[in-house]
This record gives C-alpha cells, structure tokens and sequence, in this order.
C-alpha cells in the first residue's frame, strides 16, 4: 500500500534505516507496527527444518508488508529482512488504526490489498501442489504483471532466478532450465540475462 509518507509521519511514523540483510521482524514476534517502504527492497520468508528458504513476498519503494497479522492481533508468520539498504517507515499499530478510522480512502485501499495478498497467497498454494514447473513459474510471472498493472506487452522481470525459485519452491537449476525452454516456446525473452515476460 502507498499511503502518503508525510500522512504516515503525521500520524507518528518514524523512518528507519535497515542495512542490507538487517532484520526487520522475525517470525513469532507479536505484530506491533505497519510497515511501508520509501526506498530499497525487503523480503519477507520462511525456513524449513533443512534452512532452505521459502520467499513469501518480495516489497519494493511504496510498497506496505507484514499488515494480516496487524489487522487479527497475531504474531508474525514470517520474517521480514531488507535485501538491499533500505529506509521504511514505522508506524505504531494504535496510530495506525486511528489514521485509517480517519481515512476511510486509505482503509478501503487496505481492505484492497489485504483481500489482493490473501488472493495471491491462495493461488500460490494451489501452484505449490502443481508439479510443473513452468505452471508454477508462469503463475508467479503472471501475479507480478497484474501487481503492476501490466497486462499487455513484455515487461521487465526484476527477480534473479534464484529469487523466482525461493518464492515458487523449486531448485534454481529447474527454474534456469524452464526459463530456457519457455524461451525457446516464445513464451518470453532473455536478453543479457534480463526476463522479459
């Protein structure tokens, strides 16, 4: 969500700077804060008993995270870390319920996005479960040019291949070898390493 920066430092936000790999929340914290973005780019994942890494979301400039457990007073699911330096505002849970009591624009937006992630995280199960890769891969390609709003025309894919593997739960090598062989279908571009979908 891209609520105004200087709406949420009205209302107590304070700004923050995480270096990269600096940690924002970890799993099992109790959700006290809204989260949003106003440059670099976070993640937010999970690990299994092995420590591989299941990516849940991946959040750039303007872009809110870590907001469902807010809302149900529960703890995080995940945990949240920068992957680059990144400077994101806090706004305290209290407060940020009373803006959107204020706001009803912005907590409709709200209602938008949560209803939008519990959507994406739905879909992103039911591809889990399927055993191609390119079906997995191709979803996960399609949900990033309708957050976009990018429905016709190729568009840049910022993800390494190891980004699009930790968030659809396949090895980088399948997902280097399906790449190519959507490639090779026309199904997108690779140009000097770049996706194009």
């Amino acid at each position: 969500m891209d609520i105004e920066i200087d709406i949420l430092l009205a209302w107590g936000g304070i700004k923050k700077k995480y270096p990269k790999n600096a940690l924002i929340f970890q799993q099992d914290e109790l959700a006290k804060n809204y989260f949003q973005i106003v440059e670099g780019k976070v993640k937010m994942y999970s690990l299994n008993e092995e420590g591989k890494e299941l990516i849940q979301g991946i959040f750039t400039e303007g872009h809110s995270f870590g907001e469902p457990p807010l809302f149900i007073n529960e703890k995080y699911p995940s945990t949240a870390c920068a992957m680059q330096d990144a400077v994101v505002i806090r706004l305290p849970k209290d407060f940020f319920f009373e803006m959107l009591d204020n706001y009803p624009i912005i907590q409709r937006k709200m209602m938008q996005i949560l209803a939008r992630k519990a959507f994406t995280k739905a879909c992103s199960a039911r591809d889990i479960i399927n055993v191609k890769p390119e079906i997995r891969i191709k979803n996960f390609l399609d949900n990033y040019k309708a957050q976009q709003n990018q429905d016709k025309g190729k568009v840049l894919i910022p993800y390494t291949r190891q980004e699009i593997a930790d968030c659809v739960g396949l090895r980088v090598e399948t997902v280097i070898r399906t790449l190519k062989q959507m490639q090779k279908e026309q199904k997108l571009e690779i140009t000097k390493h770049k996706i194009y979908y």
